[in-house]
C-alpha cells in the first residue's frame, strides 16, 4: 500500500482537550454539592435550633397556664418558674444549653405551687441539690452552679451559670 491510502493518525490535542473540560466540570458538580450541602445543612440546624427553642416555650407556657388555673385566687404562690443562663465567652452550644435549661426547669418543677413566703427553705435544699449538678446532653457533661433565686410576683426565676465538666 501507499501512503496515500494510510489513515490519518488522531492527534492526543482534541482528546486533552476533552478531558480538561470534563475534569473542569466534574470540579464545578463536585463543588457545586459541597456548597449547597453547605447551605442545606446550615438551615436545617437553625431549624431544628428554632423548633427545640418553639418546644421548650410551648412546654413551659403549657406548664404555666394549668399553673395559673390551679392557682388563680391564691396571690402568695410560685406559679411560672424561668431559667435564665448566664452568658460565656466562647458561647457553648446552643442546642445543649436549651436541653440543660429543660432538664433543669423539669426539675424545678416541684416548686411551682409552693407558698412564696416558705421559699427560703425550698430554695436552700433546691440551690444545695442543684449546685453543681452533672446533666448529660449528647454524650457531654455540662455542670451548672446556681447564681441568684429570685421571686416576685408568682415568678420564680432563677439564673444560672452552665460550663462543660471536666472530671479531675
Amino acid at each position: 500500500m501507499n501512503e496515500r491510502n494510510l489513515p490519518a493518525m488522531p492527534t492526543l490535542k482534541g482528546f486533552k482537550r476533552f478531558m480538561q473540560l470534563a475534569a473542569v466540570f466534574l470540579l464545578g458538580m463536585v463543588t457545586g454539592s459541597i456548597v449547597y450541602n453547605v447551605v442545606y445543612q446550615t438551615s436545617y440546624n437553625k431549624l431544628w435550633l428554632e423548633n427545640k427553642d418553639l418546644q421548650i416555650q410551648l412546654y413551659q407556657a403549657e406548664e404555666d397556664n394549668k399553673t395559673l388555673k390551679k392557682y388563680r385566687k391564691q396571690s402568695t404562690v410560685i406559679k411560672e418558674i424561668q431559667v435564665r443562663v448566664e452568658e460565656r465567652d466562647p458561647p457553648l452550644d446552643a442546642l445543649a444549653v436549651k436541653e440543660v435549661v429543660q432538664q433543669l426547669h423539669a426539675e424545678l418543677e416541684v416548686l411551682r405551687g409552693r407558698n412564696i413566703f416558705d421559699i427560703d427553705s425550698d430554695a436552700k435544699m433546691a440551690r444545695t441539690l442543684l449546685n453543681r449538678k452533672i446533666y448529660v446532653v449528647r454524650d457531654k457533661e455540662y455542670a451548672i452552679q446556681v447564681k441568684t433565686m429570685l421571686v416576685s410576683e408568682g415568678v420564680l426565676q432563677v439564673w444560672v451559670d452552665i460550663r462543660p465538666y471536666v472530671r479531675s
